[in-house]
This record gives structure tokens, C-alpha cells and sequence, in this order.
């Protein structure tokens, strides 16, 4: 089946760790435009989803196309629906890419897409293998959310805690002894699902974990995931900007 995609970029102004991140730049360009170009050299139809005038003139500035939304909305999945409703897109896929990802690589997109050959798929994303390397501080940090998978690749549960627990053994020695996945946050959705998980209330867990993702897993939905080996460069920090220009000038 051919699948007509709609990319969406949710982009908010305001943070909490890094106020006005979009529009910080990057290796001379804001972070915006670096995400946004990735994403249309794999999907044209694409658009930058934003509550926020400044992004959304610099969006149109760089030649890309945006379009406003609600300033109230609980999460990106809220501003990817309304932003699909705005733009008339007759997409039956959406995908929604995080505004902080300026080095999401066209193999995670593909990937994504793939999911959706399967018709029983409603929700999609990404998990990669945890390098054992990083030790236990980074498997420990709550930022890195963790996700086991059954059989089928469909999501069981996501945490800021470790999963899983590994009895019998001192937890210097899990890594030996379970492999363990991190989340990517990136998401595709069936057109006609995002409108029923935007309408579902929060969860108990979501609460708790502040993960939206708990919300549809709770309500019964499925999320198949895909793995990936390619390592993602969020910018969530100051900090982490200027290790993304590090990264950038070494790279170019």
C-alpha cells in the first residue's frame, strides 16, 4: 500500500532548561532549520508546528513551512493534531519529529515509515540498543527513558527507571547479563489514531513517569517499535548545544 506521510515538527518557545532552544544557532543556522531540512530531504511534506510568532517567522525566513498553534496544548501529539486539522493535510501517516533532534538521520525515518507496511500498526517509534560502554551513569540517568519489547517488537512498557530488574545479580553486573534499550523520540501515528490518543485523559502512569506514551499503552493501543543503531544529539541544555557545535564543526 502506498502511504501518503505528513512530517510535523512540534516547536515551542518556551523551556524550561533552554528558553527559545529552535531558534538557537547552529553552526550559524537556528537549531530549527537544521531539523527541518533533514526531515524534507527524505519527506517533502513537512511543516514546523509552533505556538510562537518569532519561530515561526524564522521558519519561513529559512524557506520552510510552518504553521501556528494553541499555546495550551499538553504535549507535541496535541500540536501534531491540530496542526494536521490546519493545514487540510489529507495524510494518513503522521510523523512527529522532535524540534531538538538537528542530526536525526533519513535511516530512522525510514524505518519508521516501514512500521506502517504492516496494516495492524497504529503507533510507531524507535529504541536503540544501550552501548554497554556508556556504563551505568548514563543507563541511570531519568532523561534516557528505557523501553522493554515483546516478541512482535511492541512496546511492554517505557521508564525513567532501569528495565528491567535483573535478580540474582549485583546491578554492576546487569549489563552482562540483559541487553537494554533507550527510547527515541520519534513517533508516527495513523491520521485516524492521533485523533483518538489526543482525546484520551491522562493516566496514572503517565503522571507518574511523565510519559505520554504510558497514556496510550494504558488505554490498550500498541506501539511497534523499530531499532536503530544510529546515536541522536538532543538538545535539551545550553550545554548540550555547545557540545552540538563541537560535534557539528567536526563533522561538516
Amino acid at each position: 500500500m502506498n502511504h501518503k506521510f505528513l512530517a510535523l515538527i512540534p516547536a515551542r518557545y518556551a523551556s524550561t532548561r533552554f528558553p527559545g532552544k529552535p531558534l538557537a544557532l547552529l553552526g550559524g543556522k537556528p537549531v530549527i532549520e537544521h531539523v527541518y531540512t533533514r526531515v524534507a530531504e527524505l519527506m517533502p511534506d513537512v511543516a514546523v508546528a509552533t505556538d510562537d510568532e518569532r519561530i515561526y517567522q524564522a521558519v519561513e525566513a529559512f524557506g520552510g513551512r510552518a504553521v501556528m498553534t494553541s499555546d495550551i496544548h499538553r504535549s507535541g501529539t496535541d500540536r501534531c493534531l491540530e496542526a494536521y486539522k490546519r493545514l487540510g493535510s489529507d495524510a494518513d501517516i503522521v510523523i512527529n519529529v522532535q524540534g531538538d533532534e538537528p542530526f536525526i538521520a533519513s535511516e530512522q525515518l525510514e524505518s519508521l515509515k516501514a512500521c506502517f507496511d504492516d496494516d495492524s500498526v497504529e503507533i510507531a517509534s524507535l529504541a536503540r540498543p544501550f552501548d554497554k560502554d556508556r556504563g551505568f551513569d548514563a543507563l541511570f540517568d531519568p532523561n534516557s527513558v528505557k523501553v522493554v519489547m515483546d516478541s512482535a517488537m511492541n512496546a511492554l512498557y517505557f521508564s525513567r527507571s532501569i528495565i528491567p530488574y535483573v535478580r540474582n545479580y549485583d546491578w554492576k553486573k546487569w549489563l552482562e547479563h540483559a541487553q537494554y534499550y533507550t527510547h527515541v523520540g520519534l513517533y508516527g501515528y495513523r491520521a485516524k489514531t492521533l485523533e483518538k490518543l489526543c482525546a484520551l485523559p491522562q493516566s496514572p502512569l503517565e503522571i507518574a513517569e511523565s510519559l505520554e506514551q504510558l497514556r496510550w499503552l494504558g488505554a490498550g493501543y500498541r506501539i511497534r517499535m523499530a531499532l536503530t543503531d544510529k546515536t541522536n544529539f538532543g538538545i535539551d541544555t545550553p550545554a548540550d548545544l555547545e557540545a552540538a557545535n563541537e560535534y557539528l564543526s567536526q563533522h561538516q
